[in-house]
């Protein structure tokens, strides 16, 4: 359901590879406008960016391929809100454990990819998420990280298996599931509320 508090904002949704349309319609669900990015010149104007799900060593390859790493690390740096999902976490992580790749390195988080298993090992789960009330929220889990650590500026939001999996720090939200393959929009009404409250 749209909330009208939305309707002005603009959220820019990186589109190089990956789940980056499932967030589109989400965001056009809860009312906001969805931009799919995929060059340096549709970064300007937002209100926030989504770094969708993936295969963040290819995500992280073409972000320097189009010249978009050192340039969203420092719309990050300067405070524009974002929101990272599965391969998103990752690509906003300080550190991976498990491999070297370009990194955002904005969230003081550190993950290791793939944590959960490979892809046929992927799974869903009804997820206890802090800040989205009583009802669980319907985690879908291919080819997941988790949070290995965290600095103490980081909220963890939810853990599963004794590992955090969706987290917040200041203007930022990751997690290592899927939100945008569910129905249940509160995740996506979560950021949007984060940059609502970012901008009066």
């Amino acid at each position: 359901m749209s909330d009208s508090r939305f309707e002005n904002l603009t959220i820019g949704i990186l589109a190089l590879q990956g789940a980056f349309h499932e967030h589109a319609v989400a965001l056009e669900k809860c009312g906001a406008t969805a931009r799919k990015v995929r060059r340096r010149r549709e970064l300007a104007g937002l209100d926030a960016l989504i770094i969708p799900g993936g295969e963040s060593t290819t995500i992280g390859k073409l972000m320097v391929s189009y010249h978009l790493l050192d340039e969203i690390k420092g719309l990050g740096a300067e405070g524009l809100p974002m929101f990272g999902t599965c391969a998103g976490l990752v690509m906003l992580a300080r550190e991976v454990v498990d491999g070297d790749q370009p990194l955002l390195g904005l969230m003081d988080i550190k993950v290791r990819r793939n944590a959960f298993g490979r892809q046929v090992k992927s799974f869903e789960a009804a997820l206890d998420v802090q800040a989205l009330g009583e009802d669980p929220f319907p985690g879908i889990f291919i080819r997941a990280p988790w949070i290995e650590s965290a600095g103490p500026g980081v909220d963890i939001l939810a853990e599963y298996d004794g590992h955090g999996i969706a987290a917040r720090q200041d203007k930022m939200l990751v997690t290592a599931f899927h939100p945008e393959l569910t129905d249940d929009l509160r995740l996506h009404e979560l950021f949007l509320r984060m940059v609502y409250e970012d901008r009066r």
